[in-house]
């Protein structure tokens, strides 16, 4: 092949028949999980109990797309953005929501990981209406660049401050005997360039201090299996309040809410919703011990 021809494209080699029946086992749960036929009802009554504490719907909406997210049910997140933004809203507000949902999902990647992000938002943008699809930004806000990376990093670490405070430094520290590398991924690259929102985002849609907390707590409880940080993420929510950072928090809601929910009354109130959702769509997806028994 001389210099400026064409490469030929290379051929994929097949899988057996045997193979894709193994990937594809129903013991592996690889596909979605359906939406089950109670589930508005249960979005309903956290929407609910919800308003009668005071608690903004970009709090509850937050935690149910999280959880629903760590679930891994797309049908289950089209019914939440039904209910949350009615055809009666205009078209700014509904918009708006699908701009918070999305925005979550996104935040969810710290918790989940990559590939049912990848999954659940496709699934979502193609559930929306085409008014409310073709209306949501494209433009990026993260990309890191010479002239923002320090900020990238301050914004990780001041974040993390809040969070974990006063033992901050010691749970570096911890991390660093794990993997030296480990904390410099957490917070450059989680809580730096995804969980703390960018300055100049384009659709001013920001999951600030307290739902990011509420982001949390909702993907944690759902997934299973690590309590300690279920814990540290309530008292995460918690610190919001008491070290003021959750002032400014353009979706936050009124002050009487966000005091609920980071109280012992509101701290049980998010992980019992969450409960309910994990039980109305059918349990953690992430597999337990015994679960696999598949053969070739």
């Amino acid at each position: 092949m001389t210099e400026g021809q064409p490469k030929p494209p290379i051929a994929m080699s097949k899988i057996s028949p045997a193979l894709k029946a193994l990937i594809n086992a129903p013991a592996a749960r690889p596909n979605p999980t359906p939406a089950p036929p109670n589930i508005r009802a249960v979005y309903e009554r956290i929407a609910r109990e919800a308003a009668s504490k005071n608690v903004g719907q970009p709090s509850w909406v937050a935690m149910s797309t999280a959880a629903t997210m760590t679930l891994n049910s797309p049908a289950s997140l089209s019914t939440l953005f039904v209910l949350a933004a009615p055809e009666t809203q205009s078209h700014p507000q509904r918009t708006h929501t699908a701009e918070l949902i999305r925005e979550v999902g996104l935040k969810c990647i710290s918790f989940n990981g990559i590939p049912r992000t990848i999954n659940m938002l496709a699934a979502f943008r193609a559930s929306l209406p085409p008014s409310v699809a073709s209306a949501l930004t494209a433009q990026p806000s993260r990309a890191p660049t010479s002239q923002n990376v320090e900020d990238i990093a301050s914004r990780g670490r001041g974040l993390w401050d809040s969070i974990y405070a006063p033992f901050e430094t010691k749970l570096v520290e911890r991390l660093t005997d794990s993997h030296p590398d480990l904390p410099v991924h957490i917070l450059n690259s989680h809580y730096g360039a995804l969980l703390a929102d960018p300055s100049d985002r384009p659709s001013g849609v920001k999951v600030g201090r307290v739902l990011a907390s509420i982001v949390a707590v909702a993907c944690l409880r759902a997934q299973t299996g690590v309590g300690p940080q279920v814990l540290s993420h309530v008292y995460g929510l918690r610190k919001a309040v008491e070290d003021g950072s959750w002032k400014g928090d353009e979706e936050a809601g009124a002050e009487e809410g966000v005091r609920w929910l980071a109280g012992d009354e509101g701290g049980a109130w998010l992980l019992e919703s969450v409960d309910r959702i994990v039980d109305a769509v059918g349990g953690t997806t992430y597999a337990p011990a015994g679960a696999r028994e598949s053969k070739l």
